[in-house]
């Protein structure tokens, strides 16, 4: 499966690592060492395995070449139902929507399925903290993250595509396999 991810400003992605590392310290939540190469992002889109990825990559780099980089407000913790995942939510701001749309409309030949959670309408933007808890570690993570977490204004600098590798059900590595830095504002 590949993938098509947000990535923070330098200062956003250390605060984030040191939040995971400080779960993990903790033993709350392994996340960050669950998957080799992973960096704190939000999930723009999903496809198959079967796209043919040099033609994407191709869409890709003329479709974000003249994109900027997009502020956003990070200042919410949520979960998703039955899943135990704690997670970082940016502000749904107008823009932010507008970005996310855009890229779906371009790219909507890839499409993998009309159920996607990642596209317009099923979208929830969010940055994962803390992911596969039980009860007890979703209520530790919640409290933890609410009290630890401050409100970041951020920017989005650069989007990425990375393949999503599995073993055993489990997603082991997220290599970025090509990203385009955007323009700053």
């Amino acid at each position: 499966m590949y993938g098509v991810v947000a990535h923070f400003d330098q200062d956003t992605e250390l605060y984030i690592k040191q939040v995971w590392k400080e779960l993990s310290d903790n033993a709350v939540s392994r996340y960050a060492e669950e998957v080799q190469d992973r960096r704190p992002h939000i999930t723009i889109a999903g496809y198959d395995s079967d796209v043919d990825i040099d033609k994407f990559i191709s869409d890709f780099d003329c479709f974000y070449e003249s994109k900027k980089q997009l502020s956003i407000t990070m200042n919410s913790i949520g979960t998703f139902l039955n899943t135990g995942i704690v997670f970082l939510a940016p502000v749904p701001s107008q823009e932010l929507l507008t970005f996310h749309a855009n890229h779906h409309h371009f790219f909507e030949k890839y499409r993998m399925n009309a159920e996607s959670q990642y596209l317009p309408n099923h979208w929830i933007p969010h940055c994962t903290i803390a992911n596969r808890l039980n009860d007890e570690n979703l209520k530790e993570a919640m409290v933890y993250c609410t009290k630890r977490i401050e409100s970041l204004r951020t920017n989005i600098v650069e989007i990425s595509v990375i393949k999503a590798i599995y073993e055993n059900g489990k997603c082991i590595k997220s290599p970025s396999i090509y990203t385009k830095a955007l323009h700053f504002v």
